[in-house]
């Protein structure tokens, strides 16, 4: 029994690392490309006599077209890999022809790296034609192409791509629906591993202070986690939804996908509901673990209920008795109107919302909404705020620091080794894939150059391990390339340290392994990454709290759309768009707005003590929780006579809410000016609610207060944090959870 129990762990977490096996298909796609280009490409040598070279070239085009290409519609990933022949096959001609001619060949060179980044404005599809020119063009000058190569290397880019459209566009393409049930089962990988990360909380000893803690972190990571892989589940009904008959048709009453679409909204928002509800808990000056034993014991029995229930492999049939258990577990607790044990009781209740939301019992689709006809003013349109530089788009900074940084490199590259120079080209070029401010440039480097000196050693023990023996160091190749492409996304640390242990394999193979040569890798590394970074501190730099600010501006505005539409909904007006769906998006400018706070790790600036930028997100992932749950509520309530008491209570929590964006920007206002406690507004509309003759509505109406309540506390308890003001002021539970 137990090694079934370990068994289904394992499948467990396995489901959950990987949403939807994302990317174990890509990696597995791609290798298996690279496998049939090589395959191809060798009969073509066979039968022209061409050197080995361009076997490599194949699979490399191959590699790079799985890689770049990243439509999330179907039809697009084929037209976009069908197009980057164009690019690839008129760089491959213009590389080989100037080839001989050293010092145009690196003038034009440059122009191509930054045209290929300029490009990337164009979107998904940008970035794969840009990848498409600049990977051939380098390969030329690598490989020291001849004109007469030509036909044969036109040759290679045509298998190239064309094992990536005919393996990943046809053969395995990939079906939304059955995606969409991967990412599902994904889905529930994550409740089940945060509830087992609440069983751990509950268990902690009332007296170890660290297990508890320890305990609590593990539960934010994986309710983190959970919300990434819902956006992910978003993502694709979206896409299901794009690629209807008619796509600008109205998802109606009956539309499954919009049935669908809410579920997963009711099934996130009770997991979060369980987190807060637990953090809550473990913030009690009595810790769980000096619960009453029975309390402890029903708490513990429901929540287990819940793992049971999600457990990848779990049976379908017994689902519904294990959540039926799980409620029974806890009905007892949730039921006492005592009001003895409320934290106790809030975990009650969120046990039985989540295993509600398992079945889908709130899932019910409401009418559809009609919406509110937007304008469009062109002067609503305002001018960035900032320096004149700020205002220059991210593709045209960003190809202005590449071809400095670029052209350094060649230089750099060539003094260091002649032989050699193109690893401090791509280290130069790569670095500002995926960034956005100098801070990200710093950190790309910074990682890969961890990542090549890892690399190195691992390539070396693996070089030796296999003594040059042509059939292991094929299934190592294998391995170490499928293992590049199933972790790039995760960090290009990882990529950086998979690709060294291959050229390591490679010279192996071809007999020109040596220490010195894998050495000079990390140095032509370390002067590529560091020549970009300087680019980015000194050409047009992106300072890293300038793209916070642009992403915060961001976030807030579509907090305050968000609100705006959920209460136009739940008043009976015409909202401007679905509040479900303006809701989400806002939760994706949030994600947007963690990555450009990864590298900011000091104070705020003019800030001390507890204002940090990781509180401040925090903060903000309170209020957007409480959005999402509103938005949700308004999907079932209307009631147009709530709105003289409603009205301005959301009015100054939104006010609140921008004046909080403005003393969290960096060189913003060091008062609170205009943030005023929203308190007395929600007490009127919570008193108009109240009076509501319909139970059933009352308690809805009531359950909308909430969220506004909290929102109000949390933004501006925070603002008075920020900005010096009442010592009493403190950070709620939930929004450091």
């Amino acid at each position: 029994m137990r090694g079934r129990a370990w068994i289904g762990e394992l499948r467990t977490w396995v489901t959950g690392v990987d949403p939807g096996l994302g990317r174990l298909r890509l990696a597995g796609v791609a290798t298996a490309a690279m496998v049939l280009a090589v395959a191809l490409m060798s009969v073509v040598r066979a039968v022209t006599g061409q050197p080995v070279t361009v076997v490599v070239f194949a699979a490399v085009l191959a590699m790079v077209s799985n890689l770049s290409v990243n439509e999330p519609d179907l039809h697009r990933s084929r037209v976009t890999t069908a197009l980057m022949v164009l690019p690839a096959a008129a760089a491959t001609v213009l590389g080989t022809l100037l080839a001989e001619h050293r010092l145009v060949s690196d003038v034009v060179f440059v122009l191509v790296m930054i045209a290929a980044v300029w490009i990337r404005r164009y979107g998904p599809r940008g970035m794969a034609l840009g990848m498409a020119m600049f990977m051939p063009y380098f390969f030329t000058q690598f490989l020291q192409a001849k004109p007469g190569q030509l036909p044969t290397l036109l040759a290679a880019v045509a298998v190239g791509f064309g094992s990536t459209l005919l393996l990943r566009g046809f053969v395995f393409a990939e079906k939304p629906e059955k995606v969409l049930d991967d990412l599902l089962r994904a889905v529930r990988a994550h409740v089940h591993a945060l509830a087992l990360a609440v069983i751990d909380v509950l268990e902690a000893p009332a007296d170890d202070e660290k297990d508890v803690d320890a305990a609590l972190r593990d539960l934010h990571r994986r309710r983190t986690r959970l919300n990434d892989t819902m956006l992910l589940v978003v993502d694709r009904i979206e896409q299901l939804r794009d690629e209807r008959e008619n796509p600008d048709e109205e998802a109606g009453e009956d539309d499954p996908r919009r049935a669908l679409s809410l579920a997963v909204a009711d099934l996130e928002l009770a997991a979060e509901r369980l987190a807060v509800s637990t953090r809550r808990l473990a913030d009690d000056p009595e810790r769980p673990g000096a619960l009453e034993p029975e309390v402890r014991e029903a708490l513990l029995d429901g929540v287990r209920g819940l793992a049971s229930a999600t457990a990848t492999g779990a049976p379908e049939a017994m689902r519904g008795a294990v959540l039926a258990g799980a409620r029974r577990s806890v009905e007892e607790l949730a039921e006492e109107h005592s009001g003895a044990r409320p934290r106790e009781q809030r975990v009650a209740f969120a046990v039985i919302r989540l295993a509600d939301a398992l079945e889908g019992g709130e899932s019910a689709v409401p009418a559809p909404i009609t919406l509110a006809q937007q304008s469009e003013d062109p002067e609503d349109e305002e001018e960035v705020p900032g320096r004149p530089v700020d205002r220059i788009a991210l593709s045209t900074r960003q190809a202005v620091q590449v071809g400095v940084a670029t052209s350094l490199a060649i230089v750099a590259g060539e003094l260091i080794s002649p032989s050699r120079w193109y690893w401090a080209v791509i280290a130069a070029f790569v670095v500002f894939a995926g960034t956005a401010s100098r801070g990200d440039v710093l950190a790309r480097g910074w990682q890969r150059l961890i990542g090549t000196v890892g690399g190195v050693v691992a390539g070396m023990l693996l070089a030796f391990a296999v003594g040059g023996r042509a059939v292991p160091t094929l299934i190592l190749l294998a391995a170490c390339v499928f293992l590049a492409l199933y972790l790039f996304r995760i960090s290009v640390g990882l990529l950086a340290f998979w690709i060294t242990a291959v050229l390591a394999l490679l010279y192996g193979l071809i007999g020109q392994f040596s220490v010195e040569t894998l050495v000079l890798r990390v140095i032509e590394t370390a002067a590529g990454g560091a020549l970009g970074a300087l680019a980015a501190l000194v050409i047009l730099p992106k300072h890293t709290r300038a793209a916070f600010r642009e992403a915060l501006d961001d976030t807030v505005l579509a907090l305050d759309e968000a609100l705006e539409a959920t209460v136009d909904r739940l008043t009976g007006r015409p909202p401007t768009g679905l509040p479900v769906e303006l809701a989400r998006a806002a939760d994706e400018k949030l994600g947007t707005l963690r990555q450009r706070a990864k590298p900011l790790d000091n104070p705020l600036p003019r800030r001390h003590g507890r204002g940090s930028y990781q509180r401040a997100l925090r903060v903000l992932t309170a209020v957007d929780h409480y959005t999402r749950a509103l938005a949700r509520l308004s999907d079932r309530i209307v009631v147009p006579g709530w709105a003289p008491t409603l009205d301005p209570a959301v009015e100054r929590i939104r006010a609140n809410i921008a004046g909080l964006g403005d003393l969290l920007r960096p060189g913003g206002p060091a008062a609170r000016d205009g943030i005023v406690s929203a308190e007395d507004l929600v007490d009127a509309a919570e008193a108009w609610a109240s009076r509501c003759d319909d139970p059933g509505l009352r308690r809805d109406l009531l359950a909308a207060v909430r969220p506004l309540r909290r929102i109000d506390q949390v933004v501006v308890g925070f603002a008075g944090d920020l900005a010096g003001g009442r010592a009493r002021a403190q950070e709620p539970a939930e929004s450091r959870g």
